[in-house]
């Protein structure tokens, strides 16, 4: 499988590497150019490349939006149409700036991409571990105390291919429903940057 990713900072270079590990490939890309991820394109090896956001829009299999919230607009909408998009942002008014929907409870910071990208088939995910958590923190399916990892989304085929990744990189998976539940693993939120197992993350899904 080719996984894309639009920004290829912290998060999605940690889940790159993760993605080469289980034997996929990945296009990455971000807002300065191909020529800058050479470095790590270099580490990944030879299943790794860097191409432009429209470009590894187009590629992947699934792709990875891993971009501060603000600059949603920036995806492209055409090459995701009918793909799975995971959506690792968070909502950090400090950095983003104000969205009184999102402010007023009205919305979430993914189905306000959702809405930019009718088309495609959107799950949360990854947005409640730090990357060095996500780096280190992957167990053999069955092992005790293996963490959780939350997702939402509001398309059931999306959500399992996105679970079967996540067990792949070493962790169980917490279905929260809807893409509107991501609400229940954001900043602030119980579920939120906390190593669970998944009957410790149910409970604290159940509380946010």
């Amino acid at each position: 499988m080719v996984i894309g990713f639009i920004g290829s900072g912290k998060i999605g270079g940690t889940l790159a590497k993760l993605a080469v590990d289980a034997g996929h490939s990945v296009v990455l890309s971000n807002s300065r150019g191909p020529q800058t991820l050479s470095e790590l394109v270099a580490r990944l090896g030879p299943n790794a490349r860097a191409a432009t956001v429209a470009e590894a829009a187009e590629a992947g299999d699934i792709v990875v939006v891993t971009i501060p919230f603000a600059r949603y607009r920036d995806v492209p909408v055409e090459p995701l149409d009918g793909k799975i998009v995971i959506d690792t942002d968070n909502y950090y008014f400090e950095r983003d700036g104000r969205f009184p929907e999102i402010d007023a409870g009205e919305t979430t910071d993914s189905e306000v991409l959702a809405a930019h990208l009718p088309g495609a088939r959107v799950v949360k995910a990854f947005n409640s571990i730090y990357y060095v958590h996500l780096a280190e923190q992957g167990l053999p399916a069955g092992t005790a105390d293996r963490r959780a990892l939350p997702i939402a989304g509001d398309d059931a085929e999306a959500k399992k291919t996105v679970a079967e990744l996540i067990d792949s990189f070493g962790f169980d998976v917490v279905d929260a429903g809807p893409l509107a539940e991501g609400r229940r693993f954001q900043r602030d939120k119980p579920a939120y940057n906390v190593r669970l197992t998944a009957a410790e993350l149910r409970d604290a899904l159940a509380r946010g």
